[in-house]
């Protein structure tokens, strides 16, 4: 399978004869960006603002996942899980649903914009996460030292980060940290982006947790 990043919470996830994901896709207006121009079969939606829920920027849809339950589309297995909001303790915090989705055994859990850190027993309800997409750069959802404690908890094999500041964020009406805030927390320093990520099967993921930077992509297809 294949990740790539378009800047903000916005992947395309693909997989040769699967169907392709496009996750949290944004109004550029929001966001700063440049206008999203995707084709995807499934788009996944964390919560409902514009900035996670352009979904007339992705064309091509047949499937729009925009909350928790199980589904099976294309021979990708999709798990929506509930994070803030949806109890009566948070019922005023802004909702999210962090999904897992599965591409031949290959997890990938993109965590939308959870707001907190998960409990121990929720992380092993996910079981094994193979790949986190986490945000890392505050603006409502986790703080650099918020997604360090996540990911020593889900133990993941690959972080890519997202939701954070970039050169090419500067118009957003949301404040956020720079991704060196977090690699710093992380103990690195600063890490050569890639266009993105391929990954052939699990049995090709490391042992230890490594933390990806991907480039934001302007060439939407």
């Amino acid at each position: 399978m294949e990740i790539t990043w378009y800047g903000h919470s916005c992947f395309r996830l693909t997989e040769r004869s699967m169907a392709t994901v496009v996750t949290d896709p944004y109004d550029s207006k929001q966001v700063g960006y440049e206008p999203l121009k995707l084709k995807a079969d499934i788009i996944t939606i964390s919560h409902n603002t514009a900035g996670h829920n352009f979904t007339s920027a992705v064309k091509g849809s047949s499937h729009v996942i925009d909350g928790p339950g199980e589904y099976e589309i294309g021979g990708v297995f999709i798990t929506g899980i509930h994070t803030n909001g949806h109890t009566k303790k948070t019922e005023d915090e802004p909702r999210n649903t962090m999904y897992l989705i599965d591409y031949n055994g290959v997890n990938v859990l993109h965590m939308g914009d959870v707001n907190r850190v998960p409990t121990q027993t929720e992380v092993e309800t996910l079981g094994p996460v193979h790949v986190a997409l986490v945000p890392v750069g505050a603006g409502g959802s986790l703080t650099a030292i918020e997604a360090t404690e996540v990911i020593s908890l889900l133990e993941p094999n690959i972080v890519i980060p997202m939701h954070y500041a970039t050169a090419h964020s500067t118009n957003t009406s949301v404040k956020l940290e720079p991704l060196s805030r977090f690699l710093k927390e992380m103990g690195l320093g600063s890490l050569e982006s890639v266009p993105s990520l391929k990954i052939p099967n699990a049995n090709s993921l490391p042992d230890e947790t490594r933390v990806v930077v991907l480039e934001y992509q302007r060439n939407n297809q």
